[in-house]
């Protein structure tokens, strides 16, 4: 294990007991840069981002405020705590202007590959069935009558494949950014607040209370704009429990007035099998 995995490993567990946390941190090796808006918004048609107001069950906004430590650092590790756990339950809310697509699956962190089922939302059935997608390609199955979740072993055939787009397509950036919400290290918990990330208010999610937070300003670290030409920071919020488990996502993207809604845990987790033609990184 080289020295910067040892450090990640190390952050993880000082952040889970909770103690020793700021007074160790300065110490530690810094990454050159936050990786957050690289790898949550970055090429994946969101640099123009949509500013938005979040409200979660109930409760409202209180902040921004400048991030405490211990928020720091669970914002920090959340995304690598995604890809520790190998896999998580998801359900994505891609809005649109024509009716919503609903995604009901899974997503293997480490394998950079999701699967699932698709159901239109106050539209029409023509992009109904299952989906399986990596971070170039997307595969479908159209069905006229999908179930509620998809089958744990896809079908053999039936399959069609394309590119996913980078630029134009909700759905495709819906895809790429859930993929990206693993990550195999803990992000820098110091520059996270120099870079833009806050506190702005608190939630209860499915039982679990959590803090809601702002990931790294657009603007600061790409020079992004939002759609009106302010700053973006408002684009990206985590819904993260007092352990760093990220339980939902909601993101603007530039092709969607509203914002996508990520939710974790919402069913089962079921291991992801590629279809034929799939290559998922490992």
């Amino acid at each position: 294990m080289n020295e910067r995995n040892k450090l990640s490993m190390r952050s993880v567990r000082r952040m889970r007991t909770k103690q020793g946390l700021s007074q160790r941190a300065a110490g530690r090796r810094r990454w050159l840069r936050p990786r957050w808006v690289a790898a949550v918004i970055g090429g994946v048609a969101v640099a123009a981002v949509t500013t938005f107001l979040v409200a979660g069950s109930g409760s409202a906004p209180t902040g921004p405020k400048e991030l405490t430590s211990d928020q720091a650092n669970r914002l920090a590790v959340t995304r690598f705590l995604n890809y520790q756990a190998g896999g998580r339950a998801v359900t994505i809310d891609v809005p649109g202007t024509a009716g919503g697509l609903t995604i009901t699956g899974s997503i293997d962190f480490r394998g950079k590959i999701g699967y699932g089922v698709v159901h239109g939302t106050g539209r029409d059935s023509s992009s109904d069935g299952l989906i399986e997608w990596t971070a170039t390609t997307v595969f479908v199955h159209p069905m006229t009558d999908p179930p509620a979740k998809a089958p744990a072993r896809p079908p053999g055939s039936g399959w069609y494949n394309r590119p996913l787009q980078k630029y134009g397509s909700s759905l495709d950036s819906s895809l790429a950014i859930a993929l990206k919400l693993g990550s195999d290290r803990p992000d820098n918990a110091e520059l996270l607040p120099q870079n833009g990330a806050a506190w702005v208010g608190e939630d209860r999610l499915d039982g679990h209370q959590v803090d809601i937070m702002t990931g790294p300003s657009a603007a600061r670290t790409t020079g992004a704009r939002t759609t009106s030409g302010t700053a973006g920071a408002d684009a990206v919020r985590y819904w993260i429990g007092s352990d760093g488990t990220m339980y939902r996502v909601r993101v603007g993207v530039a092709s969607a007035s509203q914002p996508v809604v990520i939710d974790f845990d919402t069913q089962k987790y079921v291991p992801v099998r590629p279809v034929p033609g799939a290559t998922p990184a490992r």
